[in-house]
């Protein structure tokens, strides 16, 4: 049995993982829920599941959520730093960090620092600290399991083959909501046309992310600290089908992947049972089915968050911060209604093109970093 503290509960990836204990009451126990703002889910998943402890990270949400559950032994606590405390109680074995965007850094970090185990959903936490977090986790002897569907179909091809050089890692993209059409047809393109993700079912600004490609992008420097690969071997194939998750090529040439229908509760599943594989309700996948599956290469000068991601790591030092940290205001402007989908990479570009440079960040000068670019983006 397994306790399990699930930061971000109850957004995308955290309600997939409850569905995912829900199947498994003999496996998983839910010690520990953290939400960003919406109480009344969390409030449902607390009288579902009947955590030890529940946080609500914004402090007005407090009475309600604890109102809610007066009746019950489940202790309500609420802001930052009660996120990070639920995480790394001695209680909790495994940790699921599903916060969207910067947020999920510290909290991760903390519980990495306490010794768990860390399923990691969270790409910003490597894109923006990678060389730190892959240290402390060597360091504290943590396992950090991918959760993001590319990065489990890698984790899994490579299972036996760590005595092998790798040559190159295919990373699969769906190419999103807005594959194929050109600059000059998305300049008018809505939030609702960007949301319709073909194939995923994701938050908004994952979704909108993978419109753009930025979130391949993110995906890629991920991969570099998640699999010890530079960028320059990292390879993204738009895949429209989403069947194929990712591959592997070693220096023989041979070629392994994961292949499955799209759905996030098999990556996720996978990593709280690892190293173990258990019975699944899915659908098993069927080639009849999918008899063709296509690959080809992405539209760089359409989509230009994905070389920004390429130029960010290479780059490096805070740069990533800084890229990551003007694409989430963007795209929360995006959302806002004050910037137009087909800017966000111009908007982003700029930020990195005033950004001070600091070759080797410490956790303080990334979160110092973090916050000053969010600043200067006020004034764009």
């Amino acid at each position: 049995m397994k306790k399990v503290a699930i930061l971000g509960s109850t957004g995308s990836i955290g309600v997939q993982t409850l569905n995912v204990i829900r199947r498994h009451p003999d496996l998983f126990q839910v010690e520990a829920l953290v939400a960003g703002s919406n109480a009344d889910l969390l409030v449902a998943q607390a009288r579902e599941f009947n955590p030890n402890v529940v946080v609500i990270a914004d402090k007005s949400k407090y009475s309600i959520v604890n109102e809610a559950l007066s009746d019950t032994d489940v202790k309500v606590f609420a802001g930052e730093s009660s996120s990070v405390d639920a995480v790394i109680m001695d209680s909790v074995d495994i940790v699921m960090a599903a916060i969207v965007g910067f947020a999920g850094l510290r909290p991760t970090l903390e519980a990495i620092r306490a010794g768990k185990v860390i399923a990691l959903a969270n790409k910003e936490t490597m894109v923006v600290a990678g060389a730190i977090v892959t240290e402390e986790a060597s360091r504290h002897g943590v396992p950090i399991l991918p959760v993001d569907s590319e990065h489990s179909a890698i984790f899994q091809t490579l299972q036996g083959e760590y005595h092998n050089r790798i040559d190159r890692i295919l990373l699969t993209a769906s190419g999103g909501s807005l594959r194929g059409r050109k600059r000059d047809e998305l300049e008018d393109v809505t939030l609702e046309q960007v949301l319709k993700h073909p194939n995923w079912n994701m938050g908004r600004k994952v979704t909108i992310d993978s419109a753009s490609l930025m979130n391949k992008g993110l995906e890629v420097i991920e991969a570099k600290w998640l699999f010890g690969v530079e960028a320059n071997r990292i390879e993204v194939l738009v895949h429209p089908q989403s069947i194929v998750h990712s591959m592997v090529q070693f220096e023989d040439g041979s070629i392994k992947a994961q292949i499955g229908t799209p759905t996030m509760e098999t990556p996720i599943q996978y990593a709280l049972c690892y190293p173990h594989r258990v019975e699944s309700h899915l659908p098993r996948f069927s080639f009849y089915e999918h008899p063709e599956l296509t690959f080809m290469r992405p539209d760089t000068e359409t989509f230009r968050c994905l070389p920004l991601a390429y130029e960010a790591i290479a780059r490096g030092g805070n740069i990533p911060c800084v890229m990551n940290a003007a694409n989430e205001v963007a795209v929360q402007r995006f959302i806002d209604g004050k910037l137009r989908f087909v800017d966000i990479p111009d908007f982003v570009a700029k930020a990195m093109s005033k950004a001070s440079f600091v070759p080797t960040p410490s956790l303080d000068d990334l979160f110092a970093c973090d916050k000053e670019i969010r600043a200067k983006c006020e004034t764009f």
